[in-house]
């Protein structure tokens, strides 16, 4: 006992509710003096009224205070409160324990990250104490065992049989994920990190599969019965899922100036739960795109301003630029850029048609070893090259997110800031005149759809951010300016979720 701590600060992750409050009490420990005054022995002056625990990861708090009261009263509920409860949000409404999702249970796929965590999850669900697991038969769609593509599909098919008496998983890391339909499949667990959206979304639309009976009593050929009215995808990591959710709606739409829009009509097919530490809560586009981004790291935000897609240098650009003596002496006041020699844009273009001119020759007949040994050089220089300007030009690009800190403005474009509001700014920062700037966008060198989704990413970024310290940058703000538009700006709810 100490009396004189009023404090505690979790800083830790416990896993045991009893360990965390046994920490937690340490601070309770009452602190005062008897008789301060020396007049009245019956006299006692409190020194610590109050006393607090601090914990800055809020859903794990409530869940060990969740799990300590459920242990001060053990006594289980009968199954109408216990579904009440699930209602009224005392629990998450977990796959598999929750019995509203049971019936989407019955033949599922789970998604794992290579063979040996399969064949690892068909041991433990295969292991005595894990009574559960005995009515649901396991396949292995893993490995060289399984079959190669389509070889591997006749397994699950056999253990699925009907569909309406039988109980499966079937765990993959990458087989039937893509180009299968297994209709009795009404659900997938995603219990791995994929980078890439398309193959993430690829094995979430194998659920998607209607599952229905023509005919079901034999008497009205018209009649259908569908069997599988819901489908769903669990992903135990909200961030991750989300932020795939975003980039997914956003690449189906890459010429929307407002990613917003973007996610919205992808989410009206897919409508996303949350549990947000009470209740099952649908999140809109806007939400969507808070917690996608909220979980983004500077570091991750940082790149999309290193992404190859914000520059083009492709010939017909490079010739554009080649062509126009202005827009030629505005790349070299770019940093770096003397560095690569002298015409290194003609370079590129002659290369790359002497390589087009020797490969077209190649369909016609056999060239000959020099010929072959030449074209090799000369597309590998053309490409390095290529790269090169590349990256002086995504250098320059970089410039502009430290720009955007230094303005004060947020609800015009950026274009207008850097042309009209803020130009001299933009010259010290970047090293371009507006004109220069201006006259390069002109060209196509700067792809504005894409620079409108990383001024859109960064904005969000800054004012969570900012949000978080308690600090609103921009009171009464309504709109956000992108590069070369302005998008409203919606009071998205926040959502906790729980992982």
């Amino acid at each position: 006992t100490v009396p004189q701590w009023s404090s505690i600060l979790m800083l830790r992750n416990l896993r045991s509710p009893e360990t965390y409050f046994q920490a937690a009490f340490r601070v309770q420990s009452p602190w005062s003096i008897k008789n301060p005054n020396g007049d009245d022995p019956s006299e006692e002056e409190v020194l610590k009224p109050v006393c607090f625990v601090f914990d800055f990861a809020p859903t794990r708090a409530l869940r060990q205070i969740a799990d300590y009261g459920a242990g001060l009263s053990p006594e289980t509920p009968n199954p109408e409160q216990a579904v009440e409860h699930l209602k009224t949000g005392t629990r998450p409404p977990f796959p598999y324990s929750d019995v509203r999702l049971l019936p989407y249970l019955q033949h599922s796929l789970w998604f794992l990250p290579s063979v040996a965590a399969c064949h690892a999850m068909a041991n433990l669900l295969a292991e005595k104490q894990n009574t559960f697991w005995r009515d649901y038969e396991v396949v292995v769609a893993a490995g060289a065992s399984a079959g190669i593509g389509l070889n591997a599909l006749p397994p699950v098919r056999k253990a699925i049989g009907g569909g309406f008496d039988s109980k499966t998983i079937t765990l993959s890391c990458g087989k039937l994920t893509t180009g299968v339909t297994v209709p009795q499949w009404s659900s997938i667990l995603m219990l791995r990190n994929l980078k890439s959206p398309e193959t993430y979304f690829q094995a979430a639309f194998r659920v998607q599969s209607p599952w229905s009976v023509k005919n079901p009593n034999g008497d009205d050929p018209n009649e259908e019965e569908i069997l599988k009215p819901v489908c769903f995808v669990f992903d135990f990591a909200p961030t991750r899922a989300l932020r795939q959710l975003s980039e997914y709606g956003i690449g189906l739409s890459p010429n929307e100036p407002n990613p917003e829009n973007a996610v919205k009509e992808l989410v009206s097919f897919l409508p996303v739960l949350a549990y947000d530490g009470a209740n099952m809560t649908q999140i809109d586009a806007g939400g969507i795109l808070d917690i996608a981004m909220a979980g983004t790291s500077g570091t991750l935000l940082a790149r999309k301003w290193e992404s190859a897609l914000l520059v083009n240098v492709d010939n017909d650009t490079l010739r554009r630029i080649l062509d126009n003596p202005e827009a030629m002496a505005a790349v070299e006041r770019i940093e770096g850029w003397r560095s690569l020699g002298d015409n290194v844009i003609e370079t590129i273009i002659n290369k790359s048609e002497k390589v087009k001119e020797l490969k077209k020759k190649a369909r016609d007949k056999e060239l000959t070893d020099r010929q072959k040994k030449q074209l090799t050089e000369e597309e590998k220089e053309y490409k390095s090259k290529r790269k090169l300007v590349q990256e002086k030009l995504i250098k320059f690009a970089t410039r502009i997110p430290a720009f955007m800190y230094l303005t004060d403005f947020r609800e015009n474009t950026l274009q207008d800031v850097i042309t009209k509001l803020e130009p001299e700014l933009f010259l010290a920062v970047t090293g371009l005149t507006v004109k220069d700037f201006h006259l390069l966008v002109r060209l196509k060198v700067f792809n504005t759809e894409q620079m409108n989704h990383a001024v859109f990413a960064f904005r969000r970024y800054e004012d969570a951010s900012l949000r978080y310290t308690g600090i609103e940058s921009h009171p009464g703000l309504t709109h956000y300016g992108l590069y070369d538009t302005v998008v409203a700006m919606d009071d998205a709810p926040s959502y906790a979720t729980a992982g």
